[in-house]
């Protein structure tokens, strides 16, 4: 039981008891013998003082009582030490799988009740099948005392019928029984619902999350260098977990997963499982089966080309003249320079609109045929990331118009941007360039600024202190400037030879 604040768990909050089974004498041997010495004798009592609150015939829901009951039933004293030693006792109880606790919050009176839910003991075939469990009461008895406790609780097969073949005679429940399944009560199938002790969602599934251990020691191979380091996963289910998250992650099957864990370096000396390498490999497997299965996909798309016929695609029907798609003015493209004189601007879009996008290349790269590679590069732009022809024609005059780069990698940082914001449509296409366009044209315009003011600057002198944006960096200090003085210049002969003889009395030379 996890309690933060000692203030909401007292012995005066409310309670009440769960629980949908009765412990027979198998299970109370299970908890005198197994239960016990594990987690002391004070929380088997708790748990045998949690049990009677129920009659022992009875299974359901106790009344609501306040928590004082148990803490006299135990001789606990009233307080924060009776209650933390009680919390103790409980948080045993659910490590071991004998309590689950909940607490409610009631509106009426305004405060917290608790719910104590049992669980009946496990039998002796499933407890020792619980490896945590198991290794628990090994540290506390020991060794031999677990086999002394199995041979005393588990009897087994006879020697010589152990391998003996056998033959099922049970009888099914529709061979003997007949029941009327015309007729559903639909009110008898709420009430017993409603009454049910444990709801369906409160059922502990089987966790069939991720591969077990034994799928993957099933299918590793024997000789493998790294078989006793698998081995070992048995008791790491920290490794276990992180084989399975990396499983999950690059969408691996369990004939990848032993694969992968049978190549060199996957595992240190000691039995470390190397999880970025692993994860590194488990990558590299990821993208080679996305690559072979776009390739198949784009070579199963060109054999049902050809299965459909070369007849089919030259007919043209009236329902495919209506079929075609208009184009509204405001989302009227430019027509490019290698289209003038063969189309206006409405014949222009309507192809973009239209027409499929090898035929908007072969016009573009008129002088020669279509790289392969370009080819390959929309093909899987079309099918295998499923982008309409319609916006890929777009894609394409946004590249022409703006002489952007053909390369794989242009093409793909265009068409990611497509996909993640959801362009479908042609409109959608055209509003999507022209945001492109008013963005570079945004980035382009400050750059021409500055560069003008900078050469300003420079023509005017190093000194200005300009910067890029025309915007000054530095102050502008004051500087001593050397100008003629027009009183030495008014000066008679007379005055000249009195300073002439001043100064060389100073000197000492008269």
């Amino acid at each position: 039981m996890r309690i933060t604040n000692m203030h909401h768990f007292s012995e005066y909050h409310r309670f009440y008891v769960a629980r949908d089974f009765s412990l027979s004498g198998l299970d109370m041997k299970m908890l005198s013998t197994i239960y016990q010495p594990m987690i002391g004798a004070y929380a088997v009592s708790l748990y045998h003082t949690l049990f009677l609150q129920l009659p022992v015939d009875k299974v359901g829901y106790s009344a609501t009582e306040q928590q004082r009951r148990l803490f006299l039933s135990l001789e606990l004293e009233t307080g924060e030490r009776g209650r933390k030693y009680f919390i103790e006792q409980t948080a045993k109880l659910e490590a071991v799988g004998l309590l689950k606790t909940t607490r409610k919050f009631a509106e009426v009176s305004d405060d917290y009740v608790y719910v104590y839910t049992l669980s009946a003991p496990l039998s002796p075939n499933e407890f020792f099948k619980n490896q945590h469990l198991t290794l628990l009461l090994r540290d506390k008895v020991g060794k031999y005392m677990i086999y002394s406790l199995r041979d005393e609780l588990v009897l087994p097969e006879s020697d010589e019928l152990k391998g003996a073949n056998e033959e099922n005679l049970s009888v099914p429940f529709y061979e003997l029984f007949h029941l009327n399944s015309q007729v559903i009560d639909l009110e008898m199938e709420q009430a017993f619902f409603e009454t049910a002790v444990s709801k369906p969602s409160e059922i502990k599934p089987e966790s069939t999350k991720g591969f077990q251990y034994s799928d993957i020691i099933m299918h590793f191979p024997r000789e493998s260098g790294n078989r006793v380091f698998v081995e070992q996963l048995k008791y790491e289910p920290e490794q276990m977990g992180q084989i399975n998250y990396v499983a999950k992650k690059y969408g691996l099957y369990l004939t990848d997963i032993c694969r992968l864990l049978d190549e060199d370096g996957v595992f240190d000396p000691q039995g470390e499982l190397m999880l970025e390498l692993l994860q590194h490999k488990a990558n590299m497997v990821f993208r080679q089966d996305k690559k072979r299965g776009e390739e198949r996909g784009r070579y199963l798309a060109k054999v049902d080309q050809q299965t459909r016929g070369a007849a089919s695609s030259n007919q043209a029907t009236g329902a495919d003249i209506a079929a075609d798609k208009t184009v509204e003015m405001e989302f009227y493209l430019q027509v490019p320079d290698i289209f003038q004189g063969e189309c206006n601007q409405h014949q222009y879009n309507y192809i973009l609109r239209n027409e499929p996008y090898i035929f908007l290349l072969e016009k573009i790269f008129s002088k020669g045929t279509v790289p392969d590679g370009l080819l390959d590069t929309l093909a899987k732009v079309d099918l295998n990331y499923g982008l309409k022809e319609e916006v890929i024609n777009v894609m394409i005059h946004y590249l022409y118009m703006n002489k952007r780069s053909w390369s794989k990698a242009s093409i793909e940082f265009s068409v990611t941007d497509m996909l993640a914001k959801q362009v479908n449509s042609f409109e959608q296409a055209v509003q999507y360039i022209r945001e492109q366009s008013k963005y570079q044209e945004s980035k382009t315009a400050p750059r021409t600024g500055g560069r003008t003011g900078t050469a300003g600057g420079a023509a005017g002198g190093r000194g200005t202190g300009t910067a890029r944006g025309g915007v000054r960096q530095k102050p502008l200090l004051p500087t001593v400037e050397d100008k003629p003085s027009t009183a030495a210049s008014n000066r008679s002969a007379e005055e000249r030879e009195a300073m002439r003889r001043r100064a060389q009395m100073l000197d000492g030379k008269v």
